[in-house]
C-alpha cells in the first residue's frame, strides 16, 4: 500500500499545517530569468528589464544570469541591441534540472550528508529512507514540467511582466 492510500485518523492531522519547501533566492532568480526570457516575443532581455520587472537586484541577476550562461541556457547578444536569450528550446529545459543546478544543498536532514555519519541508527532508519524518497519525488514532479510549461499562459505573464508584444 502507498504512503497517500494510508487511511490515518483525523486527529493525526487536525493541527497539521502544510510544510513549505524552500528553494534559495539564487534558484528563484534563475526561474525568473528564464521565465522572463521565454515569454519575450525577440528573445532578448536586459538584466534591467527583468531586474524592474520583478523589483529584485540587477547583481544578484548579473550573478544569475552569469552562472546560467555557464550552464548553457542563455546566451548573451552582445551591442547596443543585445541582451540575454534561451540558448535551447524552453521546452527542453527542465524544471527539476534547473533546481538540481541551482539549489547546492538538499540535504534534508544531516544523515544525509555522507560526511556524517554520527547517527545511531543509520544502518537500518526508516525516517532516512521516506525522506529519501520523499526528495526524489520531488524531483520527480519538477522533471515534468518544463520551463515552456511554466510560461503557457504568455499574453498573462507579458502583461505581468510589462512585456510589450
Amino acid at each position: 500500500m502507498m504512503l497517500a492510500e494510508k487511511q490515518y485518523p483525523e486527529y493525526i492531522f487536525s493541527d497539521w499545517e502544510p510544510c513549505h519547501v524552500r528553494l534559495t533566492a539564487y534558484t528563484d532568480y534563475s526561474l525568473r530569468l528564464l521565465m522572463f526570457v521565454a515569454v519575450k516575443d525577440d528573445g532578448l532581455a536586459t538584466i534591467s528589464e527583468v531586474a524592474e520587472a520583478y523589483g529584485i537586484s540587477k547583481n544578484h541577476l548579473m550573478k544569475v544570469a552569469h552562472q546560467l550562461g555557464l550552464a548553457g541556457y542563455v546566451e548573451t547578444v552582445r551591442g547596443r541591441s543585445g541582451g540575454l536569450r534561451l540558448a535551447k528550446p524552453a521546452a527542453s529545459i527542465s524544471l527539476g534540472e534547473i533546481v538540481r543546478r541551482t539549489e547546492q544543498d538538499m540535504t534534508l536532514v544531516p544523515c544525509f550528508d555522507p560526511d556524517n555519519a554520527d547517527c545511531a541508527i543509520r544502518s537500518c532508519c526508516g525516517l532516512r529512507r521516506a525522506l529519501a524518497r520523499a526528495t526524489e519525488s520531488f524531483f520527480a514532479v519538477l522533471d515534468d514540467y518544463s520551463l515552456a510549461d511554466l510560461v503557457k499562459p504568455r499574453s498573462a505573464l507579458r502583461n505581468l511582466l510589462a512585456i510589450e508584444s
